[in-house]
């Protein structure tokens, strides 16, 4: 049986012992994540603009730069709004969604990241059967996986309940 008695949005501390800390970190992480936004955005619209850059490479690469722009848009305002004043809240509802997002974004760039690694493996070690490999509609079906199967984790992830902490079972080892 769960504990209903819960009503309220749950309050972070990270940085309240150092409050003086919060304005020169405010400023540090919206000029990163502003660049981190137009760095990904120029690499996504290079990308679609160079006729020169229609490889399975930058296909990979321009799915990865989507991918960052949104996990560090799932994180990182948050962050901005708990460090520009005194109320550090979020709602249960705001936390779980945060969380699904989060491991939906990291679990399909681990994906992005083995495809592309496959990729770089075909274009090295078969480099002649490499074109036939890597031909277009498989590069969209490995990006389509990777986004599908981000989700799915995601979903099976944030669909476990944790057992009753009195139930838990523990192991001791013999040395």
């Amino acid at each position: 049986m769960a504990n209903s008695s819960f009503k309220g949005d749950f309050i972070l501390v990270g940085f309240s012992d150092q409050p003086q800390l919060e304005k020169i970190l405010f400023v540090i992480v919206l000029v990163s994540y502003l660049l981190t936004l137009v760095g990904n955005t120029v690499i996504i619209l290079i990308l679609f603009i160079d006729p020169k850059l229609k490889t399975p490479m930058y296909f990979l690469l321009t799915h990865l730069s989507l991918v960052d722009i949104c996990f560090t848009t799932s994180i990182v305002p948050q962050m901005l709004w708990n460090l520009r004043g005194p109320a550090k809240t979020i709602t249960p509802l705001g936390c779980a969604v945060q969380l699904y997002v989060i491991v939906f974004l990291g679990s399909t760039e681990c994906v992005l990241l083995a495809v592309m690694a496959f990729d770089c493996y075909a274009a090295v070690c078969k480099p002649l059967h490499y074109s036939a490999a890597m031909n277009p509609r498989l590069c969209q079906a490995l990006a389509g996986v990777a986004w599908l199967s981000g989700m799915e984790n995601s979903l099976i992830q944030g669909g476990c309940k944790s057992e009753p902490t009195s139930r838990h079972i523990t192991t001791t080892m013999d040395i």
